[in-house]
């Protein structure tokens, strides 16, 4: 509230006063706010603090932004930008630079065969529709919905859609030696329970 200008708050103040047909001593019965208090509140002489705020919003039916004429906070939503290639779109989900990296990518079938590359850092996958094929070293392994592979990124690796559908996954790449944490309960003991 630091930030908001005593005069302009004081015009509001008086505003929303006056359309609701109020005096200051009606405001004043109803706050418990002395009426010299109001008028230095509407004048700007004196700056609002918030339990002053509440409780004029209260007597008013009116929130704080309304109160004060809280400038709107802009679109809540992520537009995210997602990068086109011939097999894939990728859709980052993390902004920064450094640190672990999120992306959805959309994987096309396109016949490809396996081109295991190799780069610092460390991938966690999560298939979210589709089946996954995963090459990494010696393994080839086929991945479906709900499951999970982590693995070193200086191991040879590469990964694409395991039949003629398209694939969905989550791909949290982090630096080397930030390794992604998964907690659940093992197989075994998820039977017996």
């Amino acid at each position: 509230m630091a930030t908001l200008d005593p005069t302009a708050v004081g015009a509001r103040l008086r505003s929303v006063r006056t359309r609701r047909g109020m005096t200051l001593a009606d405001v004043s019965a109803a706050t418990g706010i002395s009426v010299s208090t109001l008028s230095r509140l509407e004048s700007g002489s004196r700056k609002a603090t918030l339990e002053l705020l509440v409780a004029l919003a209260g007597t008013y039916r009116v929130t704080l932004d309304e109160l004060v004429d809280a400038p709107e906070t802009g679109d809540p939503r992520v537009h995210l930008r997602p990068t086109e290639h011939p097999y894939a779109s990728v859709i980052p989900l993390t902004r920064r630079v450094g640190g672990p990296r999120a992306f959805k990518m959309v994987l096309r079938p396109d016949g490809r065969r396996p081109d295991p590359r190799t780069h610092e850092g460390y991938d966690w996958v999560y298939v979210l529709d589709g089946r996954l094929r995963l090459v990494l070293g010696e393994h080839d392994v086929v991945l479906g919905v709900g499951e999970v592979a982590e693995f070193d990124t200086r191991t040879p690796h590469w990964f694409g859609c395991a039949d003629d559908r398209p694939v969905e996954l989550l791909s949290i790449m982090g630096p080397q030696g930030e390794r992604m944490h998964v907690r659940a309960r093992p197989r075994r003991a998820a039977a017996e329970s």
